[in-house]
């Protein structure tokens, strides 16, 4: 009895430390796994900043050159500066600015109606919202072309801005549509017994619950048109309306010094137009924690 209650703690702790072992192991293995992963994803980036700072013939070097033999960060002035920018990032900011505000409150109205009123085929008709999702643009890129052109929309921002504000998309009706559903209407009944009408509380009592979910769609609306670039081509003709998408595409075609080399210039453009987008990744990080929380409320 003695030498069993003596082997009991000692299987005890053989026990504790293979289980510390397995879970160092786990460990180990998630952080290799997402190093190489992250490696395979970061690294066509990390590529573009430092072909951004090399001088024109160290791009087309072969064996590639990863430590340039000197940093030019004039590269970043002179690819400012050979082209308009300044234009093309203020048309983006304007565009993108519009055409996100349009879609969260579109998209936040229509979602508000399908969750919470009750009218004839109303599943039915958001089944059709979200069947839309199937139609490719494509399809309708001629009827758009035509109506935008008998408007006399073309090479204006309009058509980029103004199409926002009629419903957003499908994809984002459906997300807002799911976290209202996810709200007790207890808030809804009580904010209506104190007088509240149905705009009020949408805008007073949903909306900042909803507010995790409206900054997710703000982020993906917003990641959506900046870096846009098949419509802005279709639409605008003049170069004092592009967007940074085309502002980026003026580095390979434009006519101007037809011979000098504009690969390192055209890197150093593709990080000055990345750059809000890694500014809105790192600000945006602790939105999406908040949505995965609130996203487990009940009714």
């Amino acid at each position: 009895m003695a030498d069993s209650a003596a082997l009991a703690p000692r299987s005890v702790s053989v026990r504790s430390g293979s289980a510390k072992t397995a879970r160092l192991q786990a460990a180990i293995v998630f952080y290799v796994v997402a190093g190489i992963l992250t490696f395979f994803f970061f690294g066509p980036f990390l590529w573009t900043v430092i072909s951004s700072l090399k001088a024109p013939n160290e791009i087309t070097t072969f064996p590639p050159i990863f430590v340039p033999e000197r940093l030019r960060f004039e590269n970043y002035a002179r690819a400012w500066t050979k082209v308009p920018f300044l234009t093309f990032y203020i048309n983006s900011l304007i565009v993108t600015g519009l055409a996100v505000t349009g879609q969260v409150i579109s998209a936040s109205l229509v979602a508000y109606g399908f969750a919470r009123f009750d009218f004839p085929f109303r599943n039915t008709l958001f089944m059709l919202v979200i069947a839309t999702l199937i139609v490719p643009w494509e399809v309708t890129i001629v009827p758009s072309f035509l109506l935008y052109k008998w408007l006399g929309w073309l090479d204006t921002l309009k058509p980029l801005i103004v199409p926002s504000f009629f419903g957003g998309s499908p994809l984002y009706i459906f997300l807002l549509r799911q976290f209202f559903l996810s709200i007790p209407r207890d808030l809804d009944e009580a904010a209506a017994i104190d007088g509240a009408n149905s705009f009020r509380i949408l805008w007073q009592i949903l909306v900042p619950l909803c507010a995790p979910a409206l900054a997710t769609v703000a982020i993906f609306a917003f990641l959506q048109h900046w870096n846009e670039f098949i419509q802005p081509l279709i639409f605008l003709n003049t170069e004092s309306n592009y967007t940074v998408s085309l502002g980026l595409r003026l580095f390979q075609t434009s006519p101007n010094d037809p011979g000098e080399p504009k690969e390192h210039l055209l890197m150093a453009a593709a990080v000055i137009a990345t750059a809000p987008c890694i500014v809105l990744f790192f600000a945006a990080q602790r939105f999406f924690v908040r949505g995965i929380v609130m996203s487990g409320i009940k009714g």
